[in-house]
């Protein structure tokens, strides 16, 4: 059986916009819980207070420098830090352990993954090529792969990795937002759309698939059907707020060049998206081409 991770989530769209690139707002926290081949358990960040994070950060730094790249040290240190958002100290870590052990795919899909976290998408296919062989895929390594192939504009590879990924968890709802929101960076508007109404529908969809479906339908100009679909994770009225809140952006210029991580991300009342054919304005009809969770 697949494994599924539960990850939070933020609750306004605000948060969902201001990340560098919009599909790595779903897969990058998915492609996170790529689960250790030796079953040394994923650090449950969900709810923890700070201080608890830290304390535990804490606990396994004294057992990281008792032992420098040493594997479960490594690994659990590097999730720690990345709790904390210390996304480049965890690379660092996780750096220093692939070289202590280089074919150790377990460290290369951890490291991997963290280079995507931090835009480091081309050095993130190197190493994730090495996190998994032919003839043994990982779906959640190639589901980062998809993110790092997105994160560089190359949206044909991305949506590739991502349907080899379905092909060995079907139905998964992480990955097939990643995919609708491949389309949808590719301007594929109608695709993304029938893509994340697909993920939506799974039982145990994340409510950012739904979150993303509100997002392609505004991209259209249909409104009334974003809120809808926020409406099933949000009260009319806060569904109503994030809706107006998505179309005032529209009529801005520049935010989809900042969903992209091509310009900088500025408040989401003055940040935009605008139109697939690259205009501001209202958003189009259809769609044609594309832009990682």
């Amino acid at each position: 059986m697949a494994y599924r991770c539960r990850v939070t989530h933020p609750p306004k769209w605000r948060r969902a916009l201001l990340s560098a690139v919009a599909v790595t707002v779903i897969s990058g926290s998915l492609a996170g819980c790529l689960h250790d081949k030796d079953g040394t358990a994923a650090i449950a960040d969900g709810g923890r207070s700070p201080e608890a994070l830290r304390a535990q950060a804490d606990s396994w730094s004294k057992r990281y420098g008792a032992n420098p790249g040493e594997k479960t040290a490594s690994l659990g240190y590097a999730r720690a830090l990345a709790a904390l958002d210390q996304k480049e100290q965890a690379v660092a870590v996780l750096q220093a352990a692939a070289i202590k052990s280089p074919k150790d795919q377990v460290i290369l899909a951890a490291y991997g993954k963290a280079l995507v976290d931090t835009g480091d998408y081309s050095q993130a296919l190197e190493v994730l090529a090495r996190a998994h062989s032919p003839d043994q895929p990982d779906w959640r390594i190639l589901s980062a792969e998809g993110i790092a192939s997105d994160g560089i504009g190359l949206h044909d590879r991305a949506q590739s990795f991502y349907l080899q990924a379905l092909k060995i968890a079907p139905g998964d709802p992480g990955v097939m937002s990643n995919l609708g929101l491949s389309y949808a960076l590719a301007r594929k508007l109608p695709e993304a759309e029938r893509t994340l109404k697909e993920a939506a529908q799974v039982p145990n969809a994340d409510p950012r698939v739904r979150q993303n479906l509100a997002l392609v339908l505004a991209l259209q100009g249909r409104f009334d059907n974003a809120t809808q679909a926020l409406r099933h994770d949000l009260s009319p009225a806060d569904a109503a707020t994030n809706v107006a809140e998505i179309r005032s952006m529209i009529a801005q210029p520049n935010t989809w060049e900042a969903i992209r991580g091509k310009a900088p991300a500025q408040d989401a009342k003055t940040t935009a998206i605008s139109r697939s054919d690259g205009s501001s304005g209202a958003a189009p009809q259809t769609a044609q081409t594309q832009a990682s969770e």
